[in-house]
């Protein structure tokens, strides 16, 4: 039985869109139990940091989180400065949400080099190590509003990954899949694949295990009237294991508002996992799971 933190409940925010309508979206997601408003990095989308300190001018109580960066696009010292004055002007409200990168068009768009998956993890553990670095200098400006600098959480699913976020990361968070080489793909993970790779990390963190919270992204919240139509819509993505139970799966919530409750639950009991993250477009359809829970 693992320990069991409180639940914490993320929505990740993806669509563009004027002031008035993204502060609406924000506090929406505020109104309706969330406790954290992420952002995601990918070049159609909203730029994070004036992403997150809006979000903060037009909310009192959530948490903004980036979730998660593409490291590789960011130089590790200009990055820290960015990271240090969102977390002033969000008054210590902050999470850093760090990833790889994995879209490689985003890279050719950009014009930069796409280097392989080992290589774009030395690049995040570089970035880790500098942020830590300068956030732990008291003589260090801008100061971030938190003293160490915001809480940090790192995203994957590969071994090499994994091994950086239980050596760095307050928060470790689960893909609940691994994409395909040029990123295009989502494979979704089984469920004996989440539990390998969730007592993977777990043997790595050793006494780090309590103080460290575990995350996943939740990729489709599915009522009940949809539920037939699962294995036709989502067969190339449903692993063996789960092909005629999908509401096993790690990643995936299907049914009423209190029969997703249990699947938590029951999420929390097998993997420990404790913070859950949904997309954008079912955060009016998950808000429902969030109040059976509270």
């Amino acid at each position: 039985m693992h320990l069991q933190r409180p639940f914490r409940f993320g929505v990740n925010m993806f669509v563009p869109g004027s002031r008035r309508e993204w502060s609406a979206k924000c506090r929406r997601a505020e109104e309706l139990g969330f406790d954290v408003v992420g952002v995601a990095d990918h070049l159609e989308f909203s730029a994070p940091f004036p992403a997150m300190v809006l979000a903060a001018e037009t909310t009192e109580r959530v948490r903004l989180s980036t979730f998660v960066l593409n490291t590789p696009f960011y130089n590790p010292v200009l990055l820290a400065r960015d990271v240090a004055s969102t977390d002033q002007f969000v008054d210590g409200r902050m999470e850093l949400g760090l990833g790889a990168g994995y879209v490689k068009a985003e890279f050719d768009t950009a014009g930069i080099p796409f280097p392989s998956g080992g290589r774009r993890v030395e690049q995040l553990e570089k970035t880790v190590t500098t942020l830590r670095r300068l956030f732990g200098d008291t003589k260090y400006q801008p100061r971030p509003a938190q003293p160490s600098g915001p809480p940090l959480m790192i995203a994957g699913w590969g071994d090499r990954l994994l091994r950086l976020a239980a050596a760095h990361a307050d928060i470790i968070a689960f893909t609940g899949g691994w994409a395909s080489t040029t990123g295009e793909e989502l494979h979704l993970a089984g469920i004996a694949q989440t539990a390998e790779r969730v007592a993977y990390v777990r043997g790595l963190l050793g006494d780090r295990a309590a103080a460290v919270e575990l995350n996943i992204l939740v990729q489709q919240v599915i009522p009940p009237a949809e539920r037939t139509a699962v294995p036709d819509r989502f067969a190339p993505l449903l692993p063996p294991d789960a092909a005629d139970t999908p509401e096993e799966l790690p990643s995936v919530l299907i049914g009423t508002p209190a029969e997703m409750a249990q699947q938590l639950k029951e999420r929390r009991e097998r993997y420990g996992f404790t913070y859950f993250t949904v997309m954008e477009y079912n955060m009016e359809n998950f808000a429902p799971v969030i109040a059976a829970l509270r």
